[in-house]
């Protein structure tokens, strides 16, 4: 078993099913996880690096980032529920390792283990909450708006002016996050940097000002 579960088991019943059916996997920086079809028979824990679950559009190819998965999150919540294939691409952001198992495993933990479900059901209702905010961004902000809020979302508060998810990801990454291509987003980057808000260093980006990024939100 490995060292760091993302969530306590091992003083449930859910520890022997651990052992039984769990399946260490590691996957390098750039790799593609699994496709949609493969998903839909397995349900995976993240125990380290970060993963980008997005979809496509078909008819012009841009790509909108639904989500960043890291230490602690479970997917795919959805196919877990419905049974259905979820559309979606996942490509491992950083090294990746998972705790993998098979869903069905899983749905019977659902059905059966209320210790499960005390985590897994406050993390369906996060899940949806995020959903609404990135709906809302998409709506009703401006993408200079979206990048301050994206921003705020991941201050890292042990950290003083680090950035919990998105500090080194490329420019195109983060431009996919909040719904922008890569020429819009250097330009708003630009005019945070010229206000004092974030700084740039080597491509990764600092908070500099919390207060005057707090000052520039939306009330």
């Amino acid at each position: 078993m490995p060292d760091r579960l993302p969530i306590d088991f091992e003083q449930s019943r859910l520890h022997r099913d651990i052992e039984r059916y769990g399946k260490v996997e590691f996957f390098e920086r750039g790799e593609m996880l699994y496709t949609p079809e493969e998903m839909s028979r397995i349900f995976f824990f993240v125990l380290k690096g970060r993963i980008k679950i997005s979809q496509i559009n078909l008819e012009d190819s841009k790509e909108q980032t639904l989500k960043i998965l890291s230490h602690g999150d479970m997917y795919d919540v959805v196919t877990l529920l419905d049974g259905k294939i979820h559309e979606t691409l996942l490509h491992a952001l950083d090294r990746v390792t998972i705790l993998v198992f098979p869903i069905e495993v899983v749905r019977k933990w659902m059905q059966s283990d209320p210790s499960f479900n005390k985590l897994l059901f406050p993390y369906i209702a996060q899940q949806l909450r995020e959903i609404e905010t990135l709906a809302l961004d998409l709506s009703f902000y401006d993408t200079s708006t979206r990048l301050l809020r994206l921003i705020a979302r991941n201050i890292d508060h042990h950290h003083t002016g680090k950035l919990r998810l998105i500090h080194d990801l490329p420019h195109e990454e983060i431009a996919s996050i909040i719904g922008t291509v890569r020429k819009v987003l250097n330009r708003n980057i630009q005019k945070l940097k010229q206000e004092g808000i974030i700084d740039v260093e080597r491509k990764n980006i600092r908070l500099k000002d919390s207060q005057k990024l707090l000052e520039n939100l939306p009330e």
